[in-house]
């Protein structure tokens, strides 16, 4: 297709819309093509070459749908070599290790910008002039085997800055300031992105061993210039190496791309469950308990009406695309049976378990209910290691219902080394 024959963005946004099925498809082969040929990550361990960031050991990446219904990853990648703070802060403060040091800001420097390219020109002319970055390839008009050396990298810059200037400026708008409080708090953009941020080069906090990386430009957000001249749509690459700030963003990002999301067909099945119970003929009911039964049903309908799926989800879901995308399979492991164990041995001031026999004595205390409390106090109760707890399969038969505790707690001795 030629760069005057590509329909403008607003017209490719509507063919987008009006095609779910399609965009679903592209963007589950595109990430593919991302994983593949960009992260350059081998399933075999045979490629040593590694890709735009290096030898990529491994990655786990969340598919879920923004606000305009388009969908999008987020995805941690590890890297072959790549050390944790601790090791990083001990290489550098502890062992002076310069040549380290400086070699890992290179890195970084090489791998992240966030500053708008200069603009070579109005002379230099390339698809996304005209053209929306997004909407158009390449930055050359033309054969670029006519173009000399010179000639397209002056080109190659021209549409890195429409790139650059479309897909990773910054614009403030209420969204950034929707949990500021008002006067006195100070007013800032909760993605931390501000004019005034700026640092000419990377270094190292001999105090504290937090890395401080380069920051030209405080309202462009961090970008990987080969990624974004490959993808070209926005994008956010952290480096997550340095104390305590990488423990929050390491939380933050693990929570957001594991947050449960109910899938609609789970949704009504459990709503099928819940009217058949509901719907229950029951002579002793009076009035007031059928009432009360039609308001849940209301009320269950209701929020399964309300979900926001969109089209994309959707025809992903239908056509069995990966919601999520990781280079290992892994176990659940369910942490809230751990953490009871632990309290029961050594309670901790901020367990909010410690509470419960308090609460409890308070409500009997003044005559109140002591229900909840009760069932408190046995969801948290620590197991018991003397009792076997059992299920029944689908055939009705009974089976010994397995502990992940009492199967960690009392593991063979040559498993004494495995630490949760």
């Amino acid at each position: 297709m030629l760069p005057d024959e590509v329909p403008n963005y607003w017209e490719q946004s509507v063919l987008v819309a009006k095609n779910p099925a399609i965009a679903a498809k592209f963007f589950n082969l595109y990430l593919k093509a991302f994983i593949s040929a960009l992260l350059g990550y081998d399933p075999n361990g045979e490629d040593c070459e590694g890709g735009v960031l290096g030898l990529v050991k491994a990655h786990y990446g969340c598919v879920e749908a923004q606000g305009r219904g388009t969908l999008h990853c987020h995805m941690f990648v590890w890297l072959e070599g790549g050390l944790d703070p601790n090791e990083i802060k001990k290489r550098v403060l502890e062992e002076g290790d310069v040549q380290f040091r400086d070699r890992l800001l290179t890195f970084l420097d090489d791998s992240m910008s966030n500053s708008i390219p200069s603009d070579p020109g109005p002379e230099v002319v390339v698809p996304s002039t005209n053209h929306h970055p997004c909407s158009v390839r390449g930055f050359a008009n033309g054969n670029p085997a006519n173009l000399s050396e010179e000639q397209l990298s002056r080109a190659r810059q021209k549409d890195m800055h429409h790139l650059v200037t479309k897909c990773q400026s910054h614009i403030h708008s209420a969204t950034c300031f929707k949990y500021w409080k008002g006067p006195p708090e100070p007013r800032e953009c909760r993605f931390d992105l501000d004019e005034s941020n700026f640092c000419a080069q990377s270094l190292v906090d001999e105090n504290t061993g937090e890395l401080c990386l380069r920051c030209l430009d405080g309202m462009v957000n961090n970008f990987n210039a080969t990624m974004l001249e490959v993808i070209r749509c926005n994008m956010d690459i952290q480096f997550i190496g340095s104390g305590a700030s990488a423990k929050a963003i390491l939380y933050y990002i693990t929570d957001y791309i594991t947050k449960s999301q109910l899938k609609t067909h789970v949704a009504f099945a459990a709503l099928e469950l819940a009217v058949s119970k509901l719907g229950e003929y029951d002579p002793a009911e009076d009035d007031l308990t059928v009432r009360s039964k039609r308001l849940l049903q209301k009320c269950a309908y209701a929020m399964i009406s309300h979900q926001e799926l969109s089209a994309q989800q959707v025809c992903s879901y239908l056509m069995d695309f990966e919601d999520h995308f990781t280079s290992h399979e892994y176990r659940r492991f369910y942490w809230t049976s751990f953490e009871n164990y632990i309290n029961s041995i050594d309670p901790s001031p901020e367990s909010e378990s410690t509470c419960v026999d308090d609460q409890c004595e308070s409500a009997i205390n003044d005559n109140e209910s002591s229900e909840e409390c009760v069932l408190e106090g046995l969801a948290n109760e620590a197991p018991s290691f003397e009792e076997v707890s059992i299920t029944i399969d689908e055939n009705g038969n009974v089976l010994p219902k397995a502990s992940l505790v009492a199967d960690y707690v009392l593991r063979e001795p040559s498993w004494g080394d495995i630490c949760v």
